[in-house]
């Protein structure tokens, strides 16, 4: 399951069955430039500690579909009840062109001290639909986790490439022809990219081969502006391989959303066998999913040969 997932979905999910209803209004502060989420209160909540008969909820909102870019928003946590009122506001600087292509997810959690919180309900609205006229305070049912989300689903685009290893001297005896192994990577396009912007997004693609991290590893695809189905057909060439190295490797490809101030991660993959272990040592990057690790597993096994695939990408 992916980070991205687990920071909305984290915890103990527990056998709770979402029950009850929130209420809370949603308004846009012009002047500020502020989405204001008032959230007032819940009622009949499902009990989590039934032997103690308690429930000690707080409401937390994101907005989707990129839940890190700006974050997450809780409530105050209400001890013993399963049915508290919060009266606070959830506010988010933010444009009104920009929140017009967000959902709000808007979550019911009993918060537990050792970390296990469990999940009580949510609700999800489509802020480009939304009634803004209407600021008023109304009761929303509380939903079941989304199947999307119980099943780790996180999409954020897809992309084609393709990858060859070209073993030491395998195209010539005399001189040594390669002198060391090389990696070629070709990225060809992304598709479905998250839109963070009604124009689009300005997208690039790095690379990294891990462990190494240093500029002489870097390289990075040309800016692919306002286009969130973006072609690069770009291909890079790492040498200095030889064959054992593969297996303690990682091809790192991250797509970024260009900004001026800060660049902005979309989604990446990870090319390896996913071990957990890099010459050895422990590694948490070394993490390729099933997909990943036969992708690489069939270049690793077909010398000279370009392998062709099409990888979700997904949060690192």
């Amino acid at each position: 399951v992916s980070g991205s997932v687990l920071s909305v979905y984290s915890g103990d999910f527990g056998s709770v069955d979402a029950q009850g209803t929130v209420e809370f209004a949603l308004d846009y502060d012009e002047k500020n430039r502020e989405f204001q989420v008032h959230v007032s209160q819940c009622k009949d909540l499902a009990v989590v500690d039934e032997k103690k008969g308690r429930s000690d909820p707080y409401v937390k909102t994101y907005l989707l579909p990129d839940k890190a870019r700006m974050g997450k928003r809780k409530t105050s946590v209400k001890k013993r009840t399963v049915n508290p009122v919060y009266n606070e506001v959830l506010r988010y600087k933010i444009e009104k062109m920009v929140l017009l292509i967000q959902k709000l997810n808007l979550s019911v959690w009993h918060n537990d001290p050792l970390g296990r919180n469990s999940f009580l309900g949510e609700i999800e609205i489509d802020l480009a639909s939304w009634d803004w006229s209407n600021r008023k305070l109304n009761w929303y049912p509380l939903k079941p986790r989304s199947l999307s989300a119980v099943n780790g689903v996180d999409h954020r685009g897809v992309m084609s490439l393709s990858i060859k290893y070209v073993p030491p001297g395998s195209l010539g005896k005399w001189p040594k022809n390669p002198p060391s192994g090389e990696v070629h990577i070709w990225v060809k396009d992304v598709k479905d990219l998250l839109q963070l912007r009604p124009s689009g997004v300005d997208s690039f693609v790095k690379c990294y081969v891990l462990p190494d991290t240093s500029k002489k590893s870097y390289q990075k695809t040309r800016v692919i502006k306002r286009d969130t189905n973006p072609v690069f057909n770009h291909t890079i060439v790492y040498d200095g391989f030889h064959t054992e190295d593969l297996k303690d490797a990682c091809v790192e490809l991250t797509v970024w959303d260009h900004e001026k101030l800060t660049n902005h991660f979309l989604g990446g993959i990870r090319l390896g066998l996913g071990t957990g272990l890099s010459y050895g040592i422990s590694v948490d990057w070394m993490d390729s999913t099933q997909e990943e690790v036969a992708f690489w597993q069939e270049m690793m096994l077909a010398a000279n040969e370009w392998i062709e695939g099409l990888l979700p990408l997904r949060s690192l």
